[in-house]
């Protein structure tokens, strides 16, 4: 039985609200505003599920998708929506997290953004292609029109029976480092998902290594790296406004790689001083460019593996790393750090989706740390952290959508935080 609605605001996730007799009814691949015919095709106590049979008043907003496996794949999800439109919708998106925690003083939310297409640097197939939308099959394909050139470089010319089977992650971008720069194909980096490693110990490293040590530590199984897992055929190199950062393509690294080189330049507005705090620090991205305004830099990270790397691409600057959690750095090495190095300037920080940890968000409260710049890939739980945040002292200065994901709904933010006594 279907139903006539209009779509009202949309939500995370990227689908429109609307009601049928009072009971909320989420709608993939609406845009506000329309009127539609739906059809529930899941039912729930709180909430209903619906599908579009026909738009019968479509929004001017809405468009024609670019890409023929739109809506089979299980990627995109905003592409029938105007780009300028989408921006705007993630933007409000991320305001009502805000609001619903309480969030009143709000800063006028500002967007970095970049080009909406050829900008994805890391796509994950399984056995050669896509995994269909909420489905275990596969699509095949060989192009994908929001992945960079140099990824679709690698589909053209690597038919899917001749691609890897499993999970593959695949890196591909012009800011790739390689000895050969005639080809695209030299600057895609294709990593076979390895097994998890059985170590769960964590370690902690020195900075201020000399160079000929440093190098012994990275190719020697050293004792203090014992327990990761590093492949260096999973290994990629690029050029980030002129510096070289190493990771593992099987870790955490960015996908868009011009909205990353925007948001560093934001980031480091403004900052600067004695100490900086890299909390949840992954390969050491933001240090590698905050510490040029920082006599000393403090790295915490639990992934042993990005933590090896992060030493690598702070070679030569005056910092520590700790290969801990956070909640595990802040009970056995924050009060000896403080005391031999003095108190922080200011804090990056970058959580995983669930957010800041219990333990990290209580002692970011009560430390007070002039300047804290907060990166999130959850605009939930990036909410969340504001408020405790917030309600300790600090003043929400500056926020901004860092629209990493054009064409989906998926949203990051950077939030700047100040404390004044």
């Amino acid at each position: 039985m279907s139903e006539i609605v209009t779509t009202q605001k949309i939500v995370s996730g990227g689908n429109c609200l609307s009601q049928i007799n009072g009971k909320n009814v989420f709608i993939p691949y609406a845009v506000p505003g329309e009127k539609i015919e739906i059809e529930i095709t899941k039912s729930f106590r709180d909430y209903d599920i619906a599908k579009i049979i026909k738009v019968l008043e479509p929004s001017p907003e809405r468009t024609d998708a670019f890409c023929p496996l739109y809506g089979v794949c299980g990627g995109c999800n905003m592409q029938h929506i105007s780009g300028n439109y989408q921006k705007e919708l993630r933007k409000s998106i991320l305001k009502d997290c805000f609001e619903r925690e309480g969030l009143t003083n709000i800063p006028e939310i500002e967007i970095i953004s970049g080009n909406s297409i050829s900008y994805r640097s890391r796509i994950q197939l399984t056995d050669g292609g896509f995994n269909q939308k909420e489905s275990n099959e596969i699509v095949n394909l060989e192009n994908c029109p929001i992945a960079t050139a140099q990824i679709n470089e690698y589909l053209k010319n690597t038919k899917q029976n001749n691609r890897p089977k499993g999970r593959v992650h695949i890196f591909g971008d012009e800011r790739i480092i390689s000895g050969d720069n005639s080809s695209d194909l030299s600057k895609v980096i294709v990593a076979e998902e390895r097994e998890k490693s059985r170590f769960s110990n964590e370690v902690k490293l020195q900075g201020g290594l000399s160079s000929r040590k440093r190098e012994k530590l990275k190719i020697q199984k050293n004792r203090r790296f014992a327990g990761t897992t590093l492949n260096q055929n999973n290994r990629c190199e690029v050029n980030i406004l002129g510096k070289k950062i190493a990771f593992d393509v099987q870790g955490f690294f960015q996908s868009n790689l011009e909205v990353l080189e925007k948001t560093i330049g934001v980031l480091k507005q403004n900052l600067g001083g004695r100490n900086l705090l890299d909390m949840y620090a992954g390969c050491g991205t933001f240090s590698v460019f905050l510490s040029e305004y920082f006599q000393k830099t403090c790295l915490v990270e639990h992934n042993r593996d990005a933590i090896v790397f992060a030493e690598e691409n702070l070679r030569g600057v005056n910092h520590e790393s700790f290969g801990l959690s956070g909640e595990n750095w802040i009970k056995f090495s924050s009060q000896n750090y403080i005391s031999s190095n003095g108190n922080f300037d200011a804090v990056v920080i970058d959580p995983p989706r669930s957010g800041m940890e219990k333990e990290v968000s209580k002692w970011l409260c009560r430390t007070k740390i002039p300047q804290i710049r907060s990166v999130s890939c959850n605009p939930s739980t990036h909410a969340r952290d504001a408020a405790f945040l917030v309600k300790a002292g600090y003043s929400l200065t500056k926020l901004y959508l860092l629209d990493f994901y054009p064409h989906t709904s998926h949203i990051e933010s950077l939030a700047f935080f100040e404390y004044t006594e």
